[in-house]
């Protein structure tokens, strides 16, 4: 990505589409189209008319939780983001302060011991850091009321923490949103709740713009759709790590819609990043998908290429954001850098109530992205 690019504040959006205007849906957003260095502007509703029968797109379907609750340290106001659910019963939380505007600031992570009065006499004890390149976020174990711990095998860590976040959690807000919406305006069209009540810290946004009306336009016209499963975890405004470990499923019948998508001549486009990640991790060597769940540590660069994906529909992202790299990854360094001058001459709004980038392969579908040394 260009470093010269900067996203001036104003072309944050700060709320939501339907709050814009009177009358407004959710798809009443603009739609940067790149085709290879080609641009052109639509609107989200002209969607439909930009894909073709045989095309497939890959959807999450994970929801978005109230991953935000207020504590304290000591005296100290705190925020905690609960992020992601460890197999041990702990959870992967960001410890924020609040800035005076109802929303939070970075803080420093830890100490290790550091104990967080939330709600419900419910206490979280951090232990240790997420990963060795990151303090920011850390693994905690929440308490029962009481203050006493549970054994890390027992049942009752993660049910308390996901009962503790529909009493008093909210959904994650940053600093460039103008006030707090209710949980309903974090959830897409293809949000399903999960047997476990699992779910997303933060909304996999590049599928808020579709609408049930949209989405019977799409299959009207002979588009699929194939349902994935990716639990987001907190990316955080300040910081552009690498994503870290998050949960993931790909059903049998997803890999089968995909693979017969790749077998004709429809094109395999990905609602969002979460969706490249997901598919690619269920994805071997030979560009077959093939049904799996579990753990994802998969980082998509140009490097490492696609197998599978040969499109992507995402939102506008910062230029010194790590999603980039997997855009470069399936469209090339000049197509990315071309669409970002495009969105800022023509003052698209980013983030995730923001407007989307479709980005679609110039030529035949499933043109090989990979490098030589594609993994």
């Amino acid at each position: 990505m260009t470093t010269a690019l900067r996203v001036p504040e104003e072309l944050s959006a700060r709320v939501p589409a339907e709050q814009r205007g009177q009358g407004l849906d959710r798809d009443a957003v603009r739609l940067l189209v790149s085709r290879g260095t080609e641009v052109s502007h639509h609107g989200f509703a002209e969607l439909p008319g930009l894909l073709r029968a045989g095309d497939l797109l890959i959807v999450n379907t994970s929801p978005t939780l109230a991953a935000a609750v207020d504590g304290r340290i000591g005296h100290a106001r705190v925020v905690v983001h609960f992020s992601t659910r460890g197999d041990d019963g702990r959870w992967a939380v960001e410890v924020r302060d609040p800035d005076g505007r109802g929303t939070t600031r970075a803080r420093a992570g830890g100490p290790a011991g550091t104990e967080v009065r939330l709600p419900g006499d419910v206490r979280l004890v951090l232990e240790e850091p997420l990963t060795e390149r990151s303090p920011r976020l850390w693994w905690g174990r929440v308490s029962e009321p009481g203050g006493q711990v549970p054994e890390p095998d027992g049942p009752g860590p993660e049910a308390d923490v996901l009962g503790l976040l529909g009493r008093h959690g909210r959904p994650i807000r940053y600093s460039y949103t103008e006030r707090d919406q209710p949980l309903s305006a974090y959830q897409t069209v293809f949000a399903l709740p999960a047997a476990d009540r699992a779910g997303s810290a933060e909304m996999p946004s590049a599928a808020r713009p579709f609408t049930a009306r949209l989405v019977a336009a799409l299959v009207s016209r002979g588009v699929q759709f194939a349902p994935v499963t990716l639990h987001t975890g907190v990316a955080s405004a300040e910081a552009h790590e690498p994503p870290y470990p998050e949960r993931f499923a790909v059903p049998e019948t997803s890999a089968r819609l995909i693979n017969a998508a790749r077998a004709g001549d429809g094109r395999v486009v990905a609602v969002g990043t979460t969706a490249v990640r997901a598919v690619e991790s269920a994805t071997g060597a030979d560009g077959v998908v093939r049904a799996a769940e579990g753990w994802t540590d998969l980082v998509v660069t140009p490097e490492r290429g696609v197998r599978v994906v040969d499109g992507l529909l995402t939102g506008l992202h910062e230029p010194e954001a790590s999603h980039l790299l997997m855009l470069e990854a399936v469209a090339g360094r000049a197509a990315i850098d071309r669409g970002y001058e495009a969105a800022l001459r023509g003052r698209y709004l980013w983030h995730e109530f923001g407007d989307v980038h479709l980005i679609l392969p110039e030529g035949a579908p499933h043109t090989e992205h990979c490098a030589s040394n594609c993994w």
